[in-house]
């Protein structure tokens, strides 16, 4: 009875940490992001370059027809599809059940993206784009879906493992 005790206590400690670590992770994503949207238009423009550039130099001439502008939209897209994959993770620190509490994550990658936005109005030389909001939400949403189905495909593996003993 005490080794189990003892399990289940060092397992709550690892979920705690877990979830701690998980939480610390999203916090200096979000800053990345605002630090990202911060930039004035000359850092925005040189550092979507240097990606473009870098990214024709590894596609070749399949990269030819890639522009700054599909560079920046990826990027925010993929900005926000971490963020969702963080925020799943984080509220799944607190629930086993973390399609109960769905729309939390969505809400707060959301808000993120309006916050993204605003702050931009006050960079030199960027805009504020409605677009962008919609691309970063998609980020989200799409992040948030891919953490939920790799869940369930790691835990439905696990399940069939567990009670199959193996792989066969």
């Amino acid at each position: 009875l005490k080794k189990e005790a003892k399990s289940m206590h060092t397992s709550q400690n690892h979920r705690t940490a877990c979830g701690i670590i998980t939480a610390l992770l999203l916090i200096l994503w979000v800053a990345f992001i605002f630090c990202n949207s911060m930039d004035n238009a000359d850092t925005a423009t040189l550092k979507s370059g240097a990606v473009l550039a870098m990214l024709r130099r590894i596609l070749g001439s399949e990269g030819a027809e890639l522009t700054e502008f599909i560079v920046r939209k990826t990027a925010h897209f993929t900005e926000f599809a971490i963020e969702g994959i963080l925020l799943l993770s984080v509220v799944k620190g607190y629930t086993t059940r973390p399609l109960r509490f769905l729309g939390w994550p969505l809400l707060a990658g959301l808000m993120t993206a309006l916050t993204d936005e605003t702050i931009q109005l006050f960079s030199l030389g960027r805009s504020s784009q409605v677009t962008d909001v919609w691309i970063d939400f998609a980020g989200v949403v799409t992040g948030t879906l891919l953490a939920f189905l790799v869940q369930a495909i790691f835990r439905r593996c696990k399940t069939s493992w567990d009670l199959h003993g193996g792989l066969f």
